[in-house]
């Protein structure tokens, strides 16, 4: 008997690839491409096969391979009747799980070439379809080398010499070694490329010729089970003599036969000496049921692929499922059991003709590892084309004259070739079955992503199916992966998740579309419904930023800044153009969305962008402050940068992210004010959007000179101390109010906390400055300061200042004006933060005064990092507008990076 026909062959049945030559030449990717340009390009490349030649064929030659002819007895033979129906009840539970969700996916908009890949990348996005086109490929790779091994031991076993013989007599003169073997191996996958580089046309037409050959060979199977007559089937073992021999008989139909092969009778596989099992024996046989994808890479040859994927492949699937059960009762009635287990080759044995049963072995085997090879190649020239793998994959571009991309199928063959080194089968069967359980995993996937993430465009026409189903699929397979081969599973999952990374970061954007983006969208609108503002607390008050941006390129450095002090929280980005809607043939914001989001991704900042039209730059603030965010996210603190003469300097073209030789400045902005250009704000309005914000009941930050923070430096630099964060939680601009205690020096103290937080700026370390006075028991009032930092978990150093000679100037100053000293009930605000409105004379302060404070701020050394200082409220007095802003520059000048803080909310607690 045949020595391969007996050997450990685990026969696993790869989704072959497309049956006919893609027509048509290389479609670029262009960056606008859509629905229409895939349209076109399908209706450039003649699609001609209908339902029965372009899916139920290759389906059956997919799944009636050399499992039905050389497995199918072993199966039944071990598990017996019974465990082996439902080993194809379990097995056709799952890839009919899977067949649903192709189905789905198939009937859900234009299928191209490519199959399995161009279902999952265009369903799933570039980082999962790269990645499981990858393993697809591999397998189809592993899977010819495995047929084309299955094919070399067929032919041996047919012509080889006899192991103990020098030489051999007839037809036998074939040596056999592991290098003759590979000789043989190399011969056929030679004739295989030939076959792909003339053109899988070639293939095409005799495909159904194959069909028809394997059909014949079933039906003489079929009839060989009522013709052939009882007889006994010598068996000759590997481990025993030649002359030596074992007897199994075909009983024809017997009930006393019948009986004996209902139970299961797990013995050792005479190959290989090991014990079989049922997971061992079930990962035999769902091999010749992994062919369901055959079908679907034929979708850029098909008429009416969503037509003819469902029908042709439920119908081939049901078919090869009846055949299956009903080839296994048939074996269990007529053969023993000993047959069964130790002759694989015996249905040529019992055949009416045995001939017709080694033909339709090396046809069906030859048509496996061809179809493999086509499919591998197609996979691959897809992958090339969308330019996924970027220069790794640009050779396998290039096509012939008439579109075969002939690149693509020679490097498949010399991936193939190096995997017929291995030489032995079981070395790559069980990874090529995780490979292919693993796509059809990702195809369920694909479809519960859809079928979850709720999007109005998925109408598949095929409705059999639900999550449930895709649910299910996962299940199944991932089960089965395990199950089949731990080690293969588990390597498999390993090396899909670093391509997913790979892919993720290094990946081109792509304009497929991301089920991710769906399915974030659908989760983040339930959250944000469930984010009742309602349930707020001040244990969990995080800040919430709108930064009010005129130019980017003035103020990158500022946009990082921020950035670091949201702490997890909002952070919008918001614009005004000054513009008239009306008067404007179109809305003028949306070209510059995309430049605008282009440098928050270059920033690295996660924020949000918000561009709105107005008359004037108070009305768009005021609109931001009013639709920013949604539900419960929305700013609670605006920033803004500092009003004063400074000319605006180009700090993104200095920007770490935009200096690189290869990165270019984004073109949609604007170049920078003149210094000598009139500006669109006036003092009377900055200060006013200032009084609005407050008015809103939002915090306050102005920021000045935060350009000129090198937090790189400030935080990387190895002098010792550290970089400091200084802190100022009492009003300057009031001496005769200055504490430390309400709610707005508390917020400030909050910021300058959560700034040290981020951990760009851990190794900073914040000194708070308490300002008094001579007679005023400065011992007591660090005490309570000490315990309050405590309290609210602040580290920080506390400096003492005396500042009576500073004060001295405001008295003075004061005794000078109308109306005498503002009266300390006066304040801006109450003891529980309310807001008071500011009487008219509060910023009666004389220069002489907010100069020495200035002055005061400047001598405490060393220089920080940054500034934190309390922000008055604005006057209620629009009068006073432009003086209140003069007294803020001159209190700021010289000071270096500084932020103005007012703040209007509790944000600090003592609780758990």
């Amino acid at each position: 008997m045949a020595s391969s026909e007996r050997s450990a062959l685990l026969t696993y049945r790869l989704c072959g690839g497309s049956a006919e030559e893609e027509r048509g030449r290389e479609r670029g990717r262009a960056a606008a491409a859509s629905s229409f340009s895939s349209s076109a390009a399908a209706a450039a490349a003649p699609r001609k096969l209908p339902t029965f030649l372009g899916v139920v064929v290759p389906t059956l030659l997919s799944m009636f391979s050399v499992v039905l002819f050389l497995r199918l007895g072993f199966v039944v033979g071990h598990a017996g009747l019974y465990q082996a129906l439902a080993m194809f009840a379990v097995a056709y539970f799952i890839i009919g799980m899977t067949v649903l969700s192709v189905c789905a996916i198939a009937t859900n908009g234009a299928l191209d070439a490519g199959g399995a890949y161009y279902m999952i990348s265009r369903a799933l996005g570039p980082e999962f379809g790269g990645s499981i086109g990858i393993m697809f490929f591999l397998a189809n790779v592993c899977g010819s080398a495995l047929y084309v091994l299955g094919l070399v031991e067929a032919v041996v076993d047919s012509f080889g010499i006899p192991p103990g013989q020098k030489a051999g007599t007839g037809v036998h003169v074939l040596p056999q070694s592991y290098w003759y073997e590979l000789l043989y191996g190399t011969i056929l996958l030679a004739l295989c490329l030939v076959v792909c580089l003339v053109g899988a046309s070639i293939y095409a037409k005799a495909t159904f010729l194959i069909f028809l050959i394997v059909a014949g060979v079933l039906g003489t199977i079929l009839v060989s089970f009522f013709a052939t007559r009882p007889l006994g089937v010598p068996i000759r073992m590997p481990h025993l003599n030649s002359s030596e021999t074992e007897n199994g008989n075909f009983t024809g139909f017997s009930l006393a036969t019948l009986r004996e092969n209902l139970g299961g009778g797990y013995g050792v596989d005479y190959t290989t000496g090991q014990m079989m099992s049922f997971s061992s024996v079930f990962a035999v046989m769902f091999n010749g049921c992994t062919g369901i994808m055959a079908g679907s890479n034929m979708s850029g040859d098909l008429k009416r692929p969503s037509y003819s994927i469902p029908r042709g492949t439920i119908s081939a699937v049901l078919f090869t499922y009846l055949v299956y059960n009903l080839l296994a009762f048939l074996m269990c009635a007529t053969c023993s059991r000993t047959l069964l287990q130790k002759d694989y080759g015996f249905l040529r044995d019992i055949s009416i003709f045995p001939p017709l049963v080694t033909v339709g072995i090396y046809a069906a085997t030859l048509s496996a590892a061809m179809s493999n090879l086509i499919g591998a190649s197609r996979i691959l020239y897809a992958l090339a084309r969308d330019d996924l793998f970027g220069r790794a994959l640009a050779l396998a571009k290039r096509t012939s004259a008439s579109g075969n991309p002939i690149m693509a199928v020679i490097l498949s063959w010399l991936v193939v070739q190096l995997v017929l080194f291995s030489g032995k089968l079981n070395t790559i069967a069980g990874v090529v079955t995780t490979f292919f359980l693993l796509v059809y995993a990702t195809v369920n996937l694909a479809c519960l992503a859809l079928e979850w993430a709720s999007a109005p465009n998925f109408r598949p026409t095929f409705r059999y199916f639900s999550w449930h189903t895709c649910l299910l699929g996962i299940a199944g397979c991932c089960v089965m992966m395990f199950l089949i081969s731990p080690v293969s599973a588990s390597a498999s999952l390993g090396f899909l998740l670093l391509l997913l990374l790979a892919l993720h970061y290094l990946s081109p954007s792509s304009t497929w579309g991301y089920i991710s983006q769906a399915l974030i969208f659908h989760q983040v609108r339930k959250y944000l419904l469930m984010l009742d503002v309602r349930k707020d607390h001040v244990k969990f008050w995080r800040p919430q930023m709108l930064l009010m941006v005129q130019n980017p390129r003035s103020s990158p450095r500022l946009i990082d800044f921020v950035n670091d002090l949201k702490k997890s929280g909002l952070y919008v980005l918001g614009h005004v153009e000054l513009q008239d809607l009306d008067a404007l043939p179109s809305d003028p914001l949306q070209p510059q969305q995309d430049s605008w989001l282009g440098l928050v991704d270059k920033l690295n900042v996660k924020a949000f962008v918000s561009l709105t039209l107005a008359p004037s730059v108070r009305h768009g603030v005021r609109q931001l402050l009013f639709t920013s965010g949604l539900g419960g996210m929305r700013p609670n603190t605006l920033v803004l940068g500092f009003y004063d003469d400074a000319a605006p300097r180009d700090g993104l073209a200095q920007h770490p992210a935009f200096t690189s030789a290869r990165e270019e400045l984004p073109l949609g902005f604007p170049p920078l004010r003149a210094p000598a250009a009139p500006k669109l704000l006036s003092p009377r309005e900055y200060v006013g959007i200032v009084a609005d914000a407050l008015k809103m009941l939002r915090n306050v930050l102005l920021a000045r000179q935060l350009e000129s923070l090198d937090k790189a430096w400030e935080l990387r630099r190895a002098a010792s101390p550290p970089p400091t964060i200084h802190v100022w939680p009492v009003n300057l601009l009031r001496p005769d109010s200055a504490r430390y205690a309400d709610t707005c020096s508390l917020f400030l103290l909050q910021m300058a906390c959560v700034l040290n937080m981020a951990r760009a700026w851990r190794r900073a370390r914040l000194r708070l400055f308490l300002c008094v006075e001579a007679g005023a028991m400065p011992g007591a009032q660090e005490d309570k300061l000490r315990q309050l930092l405590k309290d609210l978990r602040i580290q920080a150093q506390i400096q003492l200042v005396p500042w009576d000679s500073v004060v001295r100037l405001h008295w003075q100053a004061q005794r000078g004006t109308p109306g005498g000293p503002v009266p300390a009930e006066d304040e801006d605000e109450d003891e529980e933060g309310a807001a008071v409105n500011f009487p008219a004379n509060a910023t009666q302060v004389s220069d002489e005064y907010v100069c020495a404070a200035n002055k005061m701020v400047l001598e405490q050394g060393p220089a920080p990092a940054v500034r934190f200082l309390y922000l008055p409220r604005p006057p209620a007095d629009t009068s006073l507008y432009p003086l209140y802003l003069r007294q803020l520059e001159l209190l700021t000048r010289g000071l270096g990076p500084t932020v103005l803080v007012h703040g209007v909310s509790a944000v600090t607690s003592t609780q758990l």
